[in-house]
């Protein structure tokens, strides 16, 4: 059965320095037409750096959530950049640390109901420490080190809020942990 929607048109709702929310105006296989609401945004890349059994986190404050998360280091892909070479970006900026093996991981949608952008995770080891954060202007974040084991534990309660990090971990556990 063909279950293949067409988009017909899209308009730009609102515009935001994040995001930007469209209306797409599409025809499914039934010949029945809708509107669907879209939020659009650049890609963002996530790294999962392992250390001696230890994982580089970071620990920072998420509007959205209102309160502090801690998460695998990662960020905003800018545009035109290449996704390894922006996870190896934000890795730096963030730990102030350099991967020499680097391993991607796999790219999923965040929610494909909602969202039209994807995160592409990666795998980071033999790490070389500078010690020296870059962050951005209105980063504030503290780089962790935590063992493996305490992360799987604290997944899905309230320090660790972020089920994008739980999708990272799914993909670390069955390509490089199994």
């Amino acid at each position: 059965m063909n279950l293949a929607w067409h988009e017909l048109s899209s308009r730009e709702l609102l515009k935001t320095p994040v995001f930007t929310v469209t209306e797409r105006h599409s025809r499914g296989p039934s010949g029945i037409e809708g509107d669907y609401i879209v939020n659009e945004a650049r890609d963002w890349a996530i790294v999962i750096a392992e250390h001696k059994e230890q994982f580089l986190m970071v620990k920072q404050w998420r509007h959205g959530e209102k309160a502090l998360s801690i998460e695998f280091p990662g960020g905003v892909i800018e545009t035109g950049e290449d996704c390894e070479k922006a996870a190896r970006r934000e890795l730096e900026e963030e730990t102030g640390c350099r991967a020499n093996s680097f391993i991607h991981l796999g790219t999923m949608n965040p929610n494909p109901a909602l969202f039209a952008n994807h995160v592409h995770v990666y795998y980071a080891t033999d790490l070389v420490f500078t010690d020296e954060q870059h962050l951005d202007a209105d980063e504030f974040l503290n780089c962790i080190k935590m063992n493996k084991a305490d992360v799987y534990d604290l997944l899905g309660k309230k320090e660790f809020p972020h089920a994008l990090m739980a999708s990272a971990l799914a993909l670390y556990l069955i390509k490089i942990a199994k």
